[in-house]
C-alpha cells in the first residue's frame, strides 16, 4: 500500500497526460503528434522522475498501461491498442533509468 501511495502523484500526472492531451486534437496531424511524440515523451519523463525518486518496480509500468486502455476507446480506435505496450515499455525503461541514475536499483 505504501508503494501505491508513492506512485499516486505520478499516476495522476499520467492520467492527465492520457486524458487531457487528446482533448487538444484538432486534426489527424495533431492527433498523431500527440500520440507519437508528446505522450511518449511525457511518459518517459514522468517514469524517469518516479524511478529517480523511488525504486524500480514493475508495478508502475503495468499501472501506466492499465490507465491508458480506457483512453483508447474514448479518443482513438482499436488500432491504438499497440500503444498500450509501447507506453508500458517506455515507462519500464524510464523508471529503470531513473532508479539506476539515483543508485536505488
Amino acid at each position: 500500500m505504501e508503494k501505491l501511495k508513492q506512485m499516486l502523484p505520478y499516476l495522476l500526472i499520467m492520467i492527465g497526460i492520457f486524458y487531457i492531451l487528446p482533448m487538444l486534437i484538432i486534426d489527424t496531424g495533431s492527433g498523431m503528434f500527440i500520440l507519437l511524440v508528446l505522450v511518449p515523451l511525457a511518459c518517459l519523463l514522468t517514469s524517469l522522475a518516479y524511478g529517480f525518486k523511488n525504486s524500480f518496480t514493475l508495478t508502475f509500468p503495468i499501472l501506466v498501461m492499465l490507465i491508458f486502455i480506457p483512453s483508447i476507446f474514448i479518443f482513438y480506435n482499436d488500432s491504438a491498442i499497440v500503444y498500450v505496450f509501447a507506453y508500458g515499455a517506455i515507462s519500464l525503461v524510464g523508471s529503470f533509468l531513473g532508479a539506476s541514475l539515483s543508485g536505488k536499483i
